[in-house]
């Protein structure tokens, strides 16, 4: 059965978000997944008719899209694509034209792990805690009457999380990193309150740099259409001559083929947050969480495995 996935991005600042949205559509393609949700976790006014434009490249406009009212407000070097237009229409067209429109990130968490078959769904959170942490503390309402905690008790089989940098990086001991840093009060919230039945799986800084995005793939792979909203995305982000870390590519991967030993995983244990943005991971055989582990073999199946599902064409594609 394909993996019924909950997308829940701070696709803004980095164009591994589109990447990684983009890998998930290539796996529902391939009916490895299911996209049934996707939440944001910035506050900018195109993030969701830009996802919206992704996802009806794809052929799925229909996927429910919600959206933070609270959180950091994150400026874009590529959503303006959304407001591109060629003659009168839209290049890549879209119905959502204001994040605003959408309904709230926590209401469309909470009516899709409703309507979900109990321990179906994988929640993929790459970006701000914001969304799962505002999740957690929700109460009962007309779409459920079970709290946000209860829901991903009941619904939720695995939490696959970009964040947090465990060891040594660019040369420091410790490093502190954006997704934590940039929501420090909700990263603390989720780290501290998510339901200790529910894995969740850690995929820090160290991973994504290790298995970097090449720029080849930008340069050849996809010009299957004349203007591919990913490729025209990592441009205006990275430019042609940088190879973009797979931060949150490597979350999806995880989510999707868990036993495809693309990376292993750590023994069990507890993962902290402190008031500095600091993460800890504490071994405790009982633990929540666990963190991704990556040889330098398997970081070249990695990198591969990433870019041809990112660059694969759309079942739908037209020239």
């Amino acid at each position: 059965m394909p993996v019924q996935v909950i997308f829940d991005t701070d696709i803004t600042g980095d164009c591994d978000d589109v990447l990684a949205l983009a890998m998930l559509h290539a796996l529902q393609d391939r009916d490895e997944c299911e996209l049934k949700a996707v939440t944001i976790s910035k506050v900018n006014p195109l993030a969701a008719p830009f996802v919206d434009a992704i996802n009806t490249f794809y052929g799925r406009g229909e996927i429910p899209i919600g959206t933070t009212r609270e959180a950091q407000r994150r400026s874009s070097k590529y959503l303006e694509l959304c407001k591109i237009k060629d003659g009168d229409t839209f290049r890549y067209p879209h119905d959502l034209l204001r994040s605003e429109d959408a309904p709230t990130a926590v209401e469309v968490l909470r009516r899709t792990l409703a309507d979900a078959a109990d321990n179906s769904i994988v929640i993929v959170q790459v970006g701000l805690a914001t969304n799962l942490a505002d999740l957690l503390d929700s109460k009962g309402d007309s779409i459920s009457p079970l709290s946000g905690m209860q829901l991903l008790q009941q619904k939720c089989k695995l939490i696959s999380v970009m964040a947090g940098c465990f060891g040594p990086a660019l040369g420091k001991p410790q490093h502190l990193e954006a997704n934590v840093v940039n929501g420090l009060d909700a990263m603390q919230r989720f780290a501290l309150k998510s339901p200790s039945d529910v894995p969740v799986v850690w995929s820090d800084f160290r991973i994504g740099i290790a298995a970097p995005f090449p720029r080849e793939s930008i340069a050849r792979e996809f010009s299957y259409v004349t203007h591919h909203p990913v490729r025209e995305a990592y441009l205006m982000h990275s430019g042609p001559n940088h190879d973009r870390p797979s931060w949150d590519l490597t979350s999806v991967l995880h989510a999707v083929r868990p036993d495809d030993n693309y990376f292993v995983l750590s023994p069990r244990g507890r993962v902290t947050v402190d008031d500095e943005g600091l993460t800890k991971f504490v071994p405790d055989e009982n633990g929540r969480d666990q963190l991704l582990k990556m040889s330098p073999k398997q970081t070249i199946r990695v990198v591969e495995v990433q870019r041809a599902l990112a660059s694969q064409p759309p079942r739908c594609v037209t020239k």
